[in-house]
Parts: C-alpha cells; sequence; structure tokens
C-alpha cells in the first residue's frame, strides 16, 4: 500500500459548495421563529407559534416574571387489513417556551388568544413600568 502525502485542498471545508449542500438538510439546518416579544406603551406581547394545536391544548402560565407557553398533541391513525396485518402510527407534536418578560406586568390581566398556529399572549404593564411624560421647567 502507497502512502500519500495529504493535500487539505482535497477536504470540504466550510466555504466548499460540497460542505454547504451537506448543511442545507432540512434536518440538520431547519429553524424556525418560535417566539416573538415586543412591546408597547402600556403591554408586553408574546407571539409564540404552535402550528397544528388545538387551543384547548395550549397552557400559558406567567409566574413572577417568567412566561411559560407549552403544548403538546397525539394523533393516532391506525390501519387494519384483511389479513392478519396491523398498522398504527401515531404522532406526536410538542412545544414549550420559557423567556423572561422585559418588563413587569400584571399577569392578572394577561390575555392569551390562538390564530393560525400562534399563541398571542398580551400582558398590561405594572404602573411602575409604564412611560411617563415629564415636564421640563425653565429656570431663570
Amino acid at each position: 500500500m502507497a502512502l500519500v502525502r495529504w493535500n487539505p485542498t482535497l477536504w470540504p471545508s466550510f466555504f466548499d459548495d460540497d460542505f454547504k449542500s451537506i448543511m442545507d438538510w432540512p434536518d440538520i439546518s431547519s429553524t424556525t421563529r418560535g417566539l416573538d416579544i415586543y412591546e408597547t406603551d402600556n403591554e408586553v406581547v408574546v407571539e409564540a407559534q404552535v402550528p397544528g394545536i388545538p387551543e384547548e391544548k395550549v397552557n400559558v402560565t406567567i409566574e413572577g416574571n417568567v412566561l411559560s407557553v407549552s403544548a403538546s398533541h397525539e394523533e393516532t391513525e391506525e390501519e387494519k387489513k384483511k389479513k392478519k396485518t396491523v398498522y398504527k402510527a401515531t404522532r406526536q407534536t410538542s412545544f414549550k417556551y420559557t423567556t423572561n418578560l422585559p418588563r413587569m406586568v400584571d399577569a392578572t390581566k394577561a390575555v392569551a388568544e390562538v390564530t393560525s398556529g400562534v399563541v398571542k399572549v398580551t400582558i398590561p404593564k405594572t404602573e411602575e413600568e409604564k412611560p411617563r411624560k415629564i415636564d421640563v421647567k425653565k429656570i431663570k
């Protein structure tokens, strides 16, 4: 067996097209934006993606200043054939998001709704956190 000198140009690198095609595999590199948090003047709004989950399977909790959104759903499909063969498939989908909220909020007045696979949680800010206008006086 002959020895061959190692040539680094023969191996794929991060910048080669061959290596990029490997990273394009959906199971490896697929990412989704699961959680969006934004503020208005009076409230904090959190949107979490939970596609395919019915609203009765979604749980939203606020403990202190930590918001948790969890959802899970299970579907079972069973097919019986004439012979003794049975096919059974179970599909489970679950999501869990936990985040610190950027401001102190009044959790007792929070509202959550599910629309098109997105849970939207609207939580009013506490009075201390709401922006206040301060009058500026001219000194003579």
